[in-house]
Formats: C-alpha cells, sequence, structure tokens
C-alpha cells in the first residue's frame, strides 16, 4: 500500500522530470537558434545582433548533469532555481536599469584615429580599464565610445562566462539574454593575424559584418580563428575578471551565467 508521503514524493519526482524535460526542450530550441562554429570554440552572436558563447560548451553534457541532479526523495525542494553565493570584492550592483535604446544605423565616424582612447568599466566587482585600439579597430571602436557615451552600457550585466578551453566574460547585452544588441550592425575590423590572449577585449559575432554591442574580455589566454574584431587592452583589473571567473557559473557548469552577479554600473570612454 502506497502511503501519502510516498505518494507526496512520487509526485514531486515526476514534477521535477517534467520541468527538467521542458528545460532540456529550451535549451534544444536554444541551440537551434544560436550559431555554431563547427568543432571550434567560438564566441558567436545572434541574427537578433545579441552574442553567446557556443561551439563545444553546447554539447550534450548540461542534459546530462540535469539528469544526474534529480533529487532523492529526501529534498525538499528539487525544483529550486540555483542560489547565487557572495563572491568577494563584489557588492550589490548599482540601482537602475539598462536603457536599451535603439538606433538604426551605425554612428557617424567621429573618432580620431590617431587619438588614444581608454574606456572604464565600473563593476560592481571592481574597475577594469581598457586601452582601445582607434587606429586599427576605428568603426569598433567609434561604436564603443558612441554607447558608453549614450550610457547605452550602464546597468547591463555580463551575461555568460566560459570557464572550459574557452575563458571569456561576455557582456553588452541590456536585455541580458545574449540576444539583445543596439539595433545596427557593423564590419568587422584588425582580423588579420588576430589572437585572443590575456587581456584582449573583442566583438563577438555571427559572420562578417554583424558586430552589434557585446563584447568579450578574455581573462585568460584563448584559441579562437580570427574571427573576432580585437579592440583593446586589458590595463587594469585582469584580477578582477579571474576573481570573477574563480568563482564560477551559477550553475556549476563550465558556460553559464556567472556566480558573480557581474554588472557594468557604468563604462565612460574617454580620449586621450
Amino acid at each position: 500500500m502506497v502511503t501519502s508521503e510516498q505518494r507526496r514524493r512520487q509526485l514531486a519526482r515526476e514534477k521535477y522530470e517534467r520541468q527538467a524535460e521542458r528545460r532540456a526542450e529550451a535549451q534544444k530550441k536554444a541551440r537551434r537558434r544560436n550559431t555554431v562554429v563547427g568543432a571550434t570554440l567560438a564566441v558567436v552572436v545572434l541574427a537578433g545582433g545579441g552574442a553567446v558563447i557556443g561551439g563545444a560548451f553546447d554539447s550534450g553534457d548540461k542534459k546530462d548533469k540535469t539528469a544526474q541532479a534529480a533529487p532523492t526523495p529526501t529534498v525538499a525542494d528539487p525544483t529550486a532555481a540555483p542560489t547565487r553565493k557572495p563572491v568577494e570584492g563584489c557588492a550589490a550592483p548599482a540601482d537602475g536599469k539598462p536603457g536599451g535604446k535603439q538606433w538604426t544605423a551605425e554612428p557617424a565616424l567621429t573618432v580620431d584615429t590617431k587619438a588614444a582612447y581608454t574606456a572604464t568599466l565600473d563593476t560592481n566587482c571592481g574597475k577594469v580599464t581598457i586601452a582601445l585600439d582607434a587606429a586599427k579597430a576605428p568603426h569598433t571602436v567609434n561604436s564603443f565610445a558612441f554607447l558608453s557615451g549614450e550610457q547605452y552600457f550602464d546597468h547591463v550585466k555580463c551575461h555568460r562566462l566560459t570557464t572550459d578551453g574557452i575563458f571569456v566574460l561576455q557582456c553588452g547585452d541590456p536585455t541580458g539574454s545574449g540576444s539583445g544588441g543596439p539595433g545596427y550592425k557593423f564590419a568587422d575590423e584588425n582580423l588579420t593575424g588576430a589572437t585572443y590572449p590575456a587581456g584582449t577585449v573583442a566583438m563577438a559575432n555571427a559572420g562578417a559584418g554583424t558586430n552589434g554591442s557585446q563584447f568579450f574580455l578574455v581573462y585568460k589566454d584563448t584559441q579562437l580563428p580570427p574571427n573576432y574584431t580585437p579592440f583593446g587592452k586589458i590595463t587594469g583589473g585582469l584580477d578582477t575578471l579571474q576573481k570573477i571567473a574563480a568563482a564560477g557559473t551559477l550553475d556549476g557548469g563550465s558556460d553559464g551565467a556567472p556566480m558573480a552577479d557581474v554588472t557594468l554600473n557604468s563604462v565612460v570612454t574617454a580620449k586621450g
């Protein structure tokens, strides 16, 4: 005879399994939407202008982990979402929300290609400073300076961290979904001989001429094909990125939202 407690546990298991199936199906649909770069590890942008980390990380690992994580009958809430844990050096994000403004065309090229530009990313986990290369990537630096001047990046979360094969923190999507962008796209630059050692700042894309607002910060030497416009070098705060990476992802995997709720409180680009 099945007791009421046994029945309750059985219903809890069945509920979890149904939700796990829905999550797995959602992941399959998301993978079909994403651009996957063969068997190589790559950073790609969705057609809508946003960017995600793709490639080998989108294997069946996540589904296997979901199945293995099925709770025993003694677990009180098998459907509970992952819980963020405090990360040393990270504070609560500043009050405010992304504006998410959209434009129909790339901004006019006003950047001085002979000048030095510095971007300062003031995150809730520490500052990151970047020397921008306007000479080699004028359109990219021009767009970044334009967007930061419009406060487009302010209060935007860095939505994805990868910790295996690709070692990057990806930011720049005001929707936080990995599919957002400023409404315009622009051409690739500075690809000849491009490499991605620690400290590189580069754009994500889904092929030629699809850059938008999303960019990635390389915190450890990463092997990628020369398809992603490098437009800056980190001059301060690499230790901040490494600290964020050391805390891992929210779900414990190698590719996902960072455990640290990394938010760009403000981004400022200055000339000189």
